[in-house]
């Protein structure tokens, strides 16, 4: 029995081969345009389109080869010519676009499978072309085709091989030093002994290796100069490889005495190049072999398009076979055209360019850098922190129904709605990023050794609380518990503090340091619920499902009286809390709700205080979330922030190499100098 009738079979035999390949091409088209934009971009849809054509692109034209070598015959007649003359086009598909090789950093992990995938299909492919050789002029049409299939092809390889964990760290590694020969220096410090000799000898320091741009005309390539020259240290630190102190006094000399804005502008560029190196083909493309192949791939497809164009006779083909190859040697085109034209407009290329003394260079650069902002937004991240509020969750309507137990139970439909729900963005304003990068700076300025900075990286909302003489009050809700408890008791009395605040003055009439201090709060409640692999590791999960089931409770008990967010805070601040919850609720219970009600009625007392004030109050609360971002920063693993780029970036990557410039980091493992050491007035080689 014959599920399809034999019409419908014949018509899709006769049309699969067609289809599959103008959808592989249709599939590249969507690769190369998407793939930049995941760079700068957080709209799920944007990833959900792009993981979608990653995972079928392949298939697709491995498929379509599957057919074509299936469709091969002793005696090629016309239709099996041209249909032959599409495999290196699949080929060429396989390559993929330069603005995506891997969707996430596993898949340059996975480049020996694809190794292998280019030595099956090329043999495929040349499989395909020894079955349909005739002396027809396009058989040696397909020829270039080929040559530029292969090119494309070993490239993406070559780059996901490059891009893999081990590879990365290997090429990155110095070459050995077995340092002075010290048999050689204790065989000549014995025989001058020996002889009577003065064997004293005297540390040598090697003198230090500012760098500093000079003499270049363009304005705003002095900041690119900068972030190419510190680029060689973020390497090291995705690499997870130590680095020296001469590195960390280069970099703080760079960055210390930049403005805010400046010096993220510095980190943007740098992740932006991070990006391209993991994620795109930009560890060949940018190379002078890159460009050469540039050239060698879209002459190949102008020849053969103009070849097809004068020396084939059209009328011996079908007139929708002929279409097709014109729609493949002309797609083929335009995706190398809008390669290049991406290419010339990246920070690889403006680099190049501010290199250059000539007028003419200049002129390109300003051209291109001024384009940035009409074209692609001038964005090399997101630009934007996520906002996830616990007590606006906590208030919504009602739960999922009980009776749709296969949407909720197994696949979780309601958790996943229910978190896109009442996540939102936020750009990231100047103001925030100068109080990051004041705090980091005044630091940073009273740091004397390594043992300081340290000190530093392991503070939390500890040292913003000693300086402000709070530290006994307030050292139970951030040094006495973990990280992601402390994370929710903040967020909790933040968020009663500020619509406290927002009954007794105007919105606009907020400090500014109020405001910010919430943005805070709510994206570290968005890391911690979003991104909790970011954090150290914890219970953070519980604690947040814990407090928003009590809270739930509570409002659900209240839902009479409770209209809005800001009358849920006022409820919850009208609760007593003489007796500490933890006697009352027991150690099962990992809900920290009503310990957040007692921090916050603490910091509404401070307002009472002598000397101290609304303003006061929001600048501690303020410097205490950087401090606990900061913290959160540091902790994390450079391969978590390395996933990150490829979501649009997090403000929590920008902080963490922002710190490492300016010396807060734990891979600073070498020693200015290095000890060495010489005989006094010796010609003893150094």
């Amino acid at each position: 029995m014959q599920i399809f009738p034999e019409r419908v079979r014949k018509l899709w035999n006769d049309w699969e081969l067609r289809v599959t390949v103008v959808l592989s091409l249709c599939l590249q088209v969507v690769l190369i345009i998407f793939g930049n934009h995941r760079k700068f971009s957080t709209r799920n849809w944007v990833r959900v389109v792009l993981w979608m054509a990653y995972l079928s692109a392949d298939w697709i034209a491995t498929v379509s080869l599957g057919i074509l070598a299936q469709n091969q015959g002793d005696s090629p007649d016309a239709n099996v010519l041209i249909t032959a003359f599409w495999a290196p086009f699949l080929l060429v598909h396989l390559g993929g676009p330069d603005t995506v090789t891997a969707y996430s950093l596993e898949d340059n992990e996975l480049w020996l499978r694809h190794f292998l995938g280019l030595i099956v299909q090329v043999g495929v492919a040349f499989y395909i072309f020894l079955r349909s050789w005739t002396t027809h002029t396009l058989t040696f049409l397909a020829l270039p085709i080929y040559v530029a299939g292969i090119v494309k092809y070993g490239e993406r390889t070559w780059v996901l091989r490059s891009a893999s964990s081990e590879q990365f760290r290997d090429s990155l590694l110095p070459p050995p030093d077995p340092g002075p020969d010290y048999a050689k220096f204790m065989e000549e410090f014995n025989s001058r002994n020996a002889h009577g000799l003065d064997a004293s000898y005297q540390g040598v320091i090697e003198p230090p290796m500012f760098y500093e741009v000079k003499g270049n005309t363009i304005p705003e390539a002095k900041l690119l100069h900068e972030a190419f020259f510190l680029f060689n240290m973020v390497k090291r630190l995705f690499a997870s490889l130590i680095l020296s102190f001469q590195t960390r006094n280069d970099s703080a000399r760079i960055v210390k005495f930049k403005s805010a804005l400046d010096a993220f502008r510095i980190v943007e560029i740098e992740l932006g190049l991070m990006y391209d190196v993991l994620y795109t083909k930009a560890s060949v493309v940018y190379t002078r072999l890159g460009a050469f192949l540039r050239v060698v791939t879209f002459s190949s497809s102008l020849s053969a398009l103009v070849a097809f164009w004068v020396m084939i006779n059209k009328q011996d083909y079908s007139k929708i076979d002929t279409w097709i190859s014109y729609l493949l040697l002309v797609g083929a085109i335009v995706l190398e055209t809008y390669a290049v034209f991406l290419l010339i407009r990246t920070d690889w290329c403006l680099f190049w360019l501010s290199k250059k003394k000539n007028s003419l260079a200049i002129f390109f650069y300003q051209v291109l850098s001024s384009s940035r902002l009409a074209l692609i937004g001038n964005k090399r991240w997101s630009e934007s922190m996520g906002q996830f509020n616990l007590i606006s969750v906590c208030l919504r309507d009602n739960p999922p129904p009980k009776h749709n137990w296969v949407m909720n139970s197994f696949f979780s439909i309601h958790k996943i709605i229910e978190r896109y729900r009442y996540k939102t963005l936020e750009p990231v304003s100047i103001q925030l990023k100068e109080l990051v990068f004041n705090q980091l700076h005044s630091k940073s300025n009273t740091c004397r050794s390594s043992a300081d900075s340290k000190k530093f990286c392991s503070r939390r909302g500890d040292y913003v609380l000693e300086i402000n003489n709070c530290i006994d009050e307030f050292q139970w809700s951030v040094t006495d518990v973990e990280l992601d408890h402390s994370i929710i008791l903040w967020h909790v009395a933040t968020n009663l503090c500020y619509y406290s605040d927002l009954r007794r003055v105007e919105e606009d009439d907020l400090d500014s340091k109020c405001k910010i201090a919430k943005s805070f709060s709510d994206y570290m409640m968005y890391i911690l619920v979003w991104r909790p692999f970011m954090l150290p590791k914890g219970i953070g999960q519980t604690r947040y499902r814990d407090t928003c089931a009590e809270a739930r409770r509570y409002f659900d008990d209240k839902r009479i009286a409770i209209d809005n967010i800001t009358q849920a805070c006022m409820a919850l601040f009208g609760v007593s809390t003489e007796i500490p919850p933890k006697v009352v609720k027991g150690d099962r219970s990992k809900s920290v709700l009503f310990e957040g009600c007692i921090l916050a009625k603490l910091l509404q007392k401070l307002e009472t205080r002598e000397g101290w004030g609304r303003e006061r109050k929001w600048e501690m609360i303020c410097d205490v979330w950087v401090e606990i971002l900061c913290y959160a920063a540091i902790q994390c693993e450079w391969n978590v922030h390395a996933q990150q780029l490829r979501r649009g970036g997090e403000l929590l990557t920008l902080v963490s190499l922002l710190m490492a410039h300016l010396g807060f980091s734990e891979q600073y493992q070498i020693s200015q100098g290095h000890a060495r050491v010489e005989f006094v007035q010796s010609l003893y080689p150094n």
